[in-house]
């Protein structure tokens, strides 16, 4: 992380504890708003912080930003940890992302354990030679491989291209012969999109964003699904579904049109994407591509509560959580949809269906119990079903090309296991580790050293929260241990178990770490999920509430040891347990977090969040909408824990200035003489795929808790 330096003089003084200090912030001046929602008057003291093109506004984050510095670069032990990170890193080998195959040929991306950065690599059977591809620092300055996607007869690769931690792409194309790029550039490209070519490799299907300004009222609004033909210009793209051109669509102005095309099918398909993890989805024959105007065809509604589909043939089989809140799996007639009276493949069980995939022949599906999770297959044209010959443990699968093969990756991993990678062919049922592609290294054998402890706890209305611990096995139960509890609870994504990895440096300090499974997260089924959005999104922090009095109550720790923690729409999570429980936390860390939801609707990806949280426009919403927001909840003379504040001056996710009037917000009003810092990068947005950014920004997190809990390796120099 990149700090604006020099820019103000600030002092401050400790006094002779250092665990209490008082802290002169940059001034921050209070003009009040007020704002009436259905009746409810709310005041904004800090809405000007929300024109960043304003100088005063930008003096004022550099001024937070060389503040926060000169303090945080005081702290004992945060190089320690970042080493240790480092070393952590080089223990587990080269790191490997994204892995496809065309033909005989892998091409991957890797991050070597000596490096920083993803780089684009091929392989080709049998003999495996490695070869580099596309090294995104020797093409400019800060670029980072978004994702990647070859050609069927894998000659060209197409790559959504970054800069600095920023989410707003260009689509490069690579001539793998001779690695030189096409003169074709794409942009704008929001960085999930996904691309693909077309069955004769001539043509690109993506989609285009109207903005490229990350400040734009329409950044992520008015998108486009596109075909574009190399060899051209973008002027020249067939646009193929859009809200202008399609208006008896009805398409939102928040809505994503994207193309989802397979090179062996029969059909296209374009779905309107958002944040709700249902699809609304249409088809037309592939023949249709040559028409002036695509006819498309109704083939999925909201309504069908479908989240995932794939179809063979004219077979469409599909994931729904209709009248099925642990998910089923039913096979329909893609001409003749029909989901209420489709033959359902897989029913509803005790254990949640977390996914599906396909292979050439072969749907693979997930069931989870929320710690272990089993991968079973289904052979499409009988419908037979056969469980995966995998070890326990969070077992995770890819298709290495699922239009032409049954070949599989599969991932198998836990809290103190590291990531093993297998090659599973699904129509033999052989399987065996890869030999191209490990990851598992030399780390210690962390079951020496650690434990794992999985309980549920009681939350406010008596329902049964699942709380991961993990903790030194020497450690006494007798409340002095600090110890640091994340949870997020949002669009139905859950916190599964993954292998610690770094997170053992900040673990090998005699603390522990927790993992709240609240509501909001879809760890028990799509029942979790809705208990934690809109009108029930308090028990999003009411449960992560609970499960901290647990770790107090059980002597893990104590409140003046105990570190909370939330990172973006998990600011919600964090921003209102400091608020309703100040008293039971000693740190907080925000990260680029959701802190000031009132206001979200107006930011460039704030219509997008309406299915989950709501909108303003709606009075029953507006209702639930303030009880989110944590800023307006800040009160003058309340003893708040020690807060620090991440945010990414790139950030078109979680714009800046709603971290930034949070910091603004606690730094007034707090009374416990515990610093409130606002954590400021300049490089990078919402997160990035720099390790050495990544760890540094970790480092420097827990540095800041350990100080404030009274860690003794981290206290501020003399």
């Amino acid at each position: 992380m990149k700090l604006v330096n020099h820019l103000l003089c600030i002092t401050f003084l400790f006094f002779a504890n250092n665990s209490k200090a008082q802290y002169n912030y940059p001034p921050t001046k209070e003009t009040p708003v007020t704002d009436t929602y259905f009746g409810t008057k709310i005041v904004d003291n800090y809405r000007w912080l929300e024109d960043l093109t304003k100088p005063d506004v930008q003096a004022w984050f550099k001024a937070q930003a060389n503040f926060s510095n000169s303090i945080i670069s005081k702290i004992n032990g945060r190089d320690t940890l970042f080493n240790r990170m480092k070393q952590i890193q080089k223990m587990g080998g080269d790191n490997f992302g994204s892995i496809v195959q065309r033909g005989e040929t892998y091409f991957y991306v890797k991050t070597k354990k000596e490096e920083h950065l993803s780089k684009l690599y091929y392989r080709t059977a049998p003999l495996g030679k490695e070869t580099l591809l596309f090294d995104p620092e020797t093409f400019k300055k800060g670029t980072q491989i978004i994702n990647f996607e070859p050609s069927n007869d894998g000659k060209l690769v197409a790559m959504s291209l970054a800069q600095g931690g920023a989410e707003i792409c260009d689509i490069r194309i690579l001539n793998v012969s001779d690695k030189t790029l096409l003169a074709d550039v794409l942009n704008p490209i929001w960085s999930e999109f996904t691309f693909q070519f077309t069955a004769d490799n001539k043509a690109l299907f993506y989609s285009k964003m109207s903005s490229a300004d990350k400040l734009s009222d329409d950044l992520l609004k008015n998108m486009e699904a596109r075909l574009h033909t190399l060899g051209t210009t973008m002027s020249k793209d067939k646009i193929l579904a859009s809200r202008k051109n399609n208006p008896e669509l009805n398409i939102l102005i928040e809505q994503f049109p994207m193309i989802d095309y397979s090179s062996t099918g029969k059909y296209v398909f374009m779905m309107l994407g958002s944040v709700k993890n249902e699809i609304l989805a249409y088809y037309a024959p592939v023949a249709a591509l040559s028409d002036e105007k695509i006819n498309w065809k109704p083939l999925i509604n909201f309504n069908d509560e479908i989240t995932a589909f794939y179809v063979f043939g004219d077979q469409l089989f599909f994931l729904t959580h209709k009248n099925a809140s642990n998910f089923k799996i039913g096979v329909t007639d893609v001409n003749k949809p029909d989901f209420e009276n489709a033959k359902m493949v897989v029913a509803q069980s005790d254990k949640v269906i977390r996914g599906i995939q396909k292979t050439k022949n072969y749907i693979i599906y997930s069931l989870s119990d929320g710690i272990n999770q089993d991968k079973y297959q289904i052979d499409v044209k009988t419908l037979a079903i056969k469980k995966v010959p995998l070890p326990l443990g969070m077992n995770g699968t890819s298709s290495l090309n699922p239009e032409e093969s049954d070949r599989i990756l599969t991932y198998n991993n836990s809290w103190l296991n590291p990531l093993t990678i297998s090659e599973y062919d699904a129509k033999s049922g052989s399987i065996s580790k890869s030999n191209w592609f490990d990851m598992s290294g030399n780390y210690p054998d962390y079951h020496k050293e650690f434990a794992v402890k999985e309980v549920e706890v009681k939350s406010h209305d008596g329902i049964m929260v699942p709380l991961s611990i993990i903790y030194p096995k020497n450690i006494k139960f007798d409340g002095n241990t600090p110890c640091y509890i994340t949870g997020y609870g949002a669009y139905g994504s859950s916190t599964l178990p993954y292998f610690i990895d770094n997170s053992a440096a900040f673990i090998e300090q005699g603390c522990i770490m927790a993992f709240a499974h609240v509501r909001g997260g879809a760890e028990k089924g799509e029942a979790w999920h809705q208990g934690g959005m809109k009108e029930s999104k308090p028990n999003t922090w009411k449960d992560f509430i609970a499960c901290a009095e647990y770790l107090v109550s059980e002597k893990y720790t104590s409140s003046q040891k105990l570190i909370g923690n939330g990172i973006s729409m998990g600011g919600i999570l964090i921003g209102r347990a400091i608020t309703e429980r100040p008293d039971l936390f000693a740190v907080a860390i925000s990260e680029v977090g959701e802190t000031n939801v009132l206001r979200s609707e107006i930011t460039p990806n704030g219509s997008n969040q309406i299915p989950e949280v709501g909108t303003l426009q709606n009075e029953k919403d507006a209702k639930s909408i303030i009880e989110m927001d944590a800023q307006s909840k800040v009160q003058k003379g309340v003893k708040y824990p020690a807060v620090l504040i991440r945010c990414g001056m790139n950030d078109p996710r979680v714009i800046p200035w709603m971290p930034g009037k949070f910091a603004a917000a606690l730094q007034n009003a707090s009374s416990s003489n515990k610093p409130v810092l606002l954590y400021t990068d300049y490089e990078n947005g919402h997160f990035t795929s720099d390790l050495d950014i990544t760890y540094r920004e970790q480092a420097d997190m827990f540095a800041f808790a350990l100080w404030q809990v009274g860690h003794s390796k981290f206290q501020p120099k003399k």
